[in-house]
């Protein structure tokens, strides 16, 4: 994936990641409303991270594969294909010289 396509897809997903801290804060207004048991504060707020982190892997995975089909389609060539071009070429300087 482009780093600048990959940097700008990561720093929105870290503006949208659930915290332990924003998880502990939306545990403790369900206690305080009655919601919610202070027994099982500490399960409910490590079921909500692993929610998000579940939320998070699935959403990196379907955008980089349209950010993929996007750079495909705009015939972009992969870092992989690039750097077989360069050894490619490498091999073919060596043959003419």
């Amino acid at each position: 994936m482009s780093d600048i396509f990959k940097k700008t897809f990561l720093a929105g997903l870290g503006a949208m990641s659930l915290t332990r801290e924003k998880a502990q804060e939306i545990t403790n207004d369900l206690i305080k409303r009655g919601e919610l048991a202070k027994t099982d504060e500490a399960k409910f707020v490590r079921d909500l991270l692993d929610l998000a982190e579940k939320n998070k892997s699935g959403l990196e995975d379907k955008i980089e594969k349209a950010i993929e089909k996007v750079m495909a389609k705009l015939d972009i060539p992969t870092r992989k294909e690039i750097e077989e071009l360069k050894a490619e070429i490498a091999r073919l300087s060596k043959k003419i010289k």
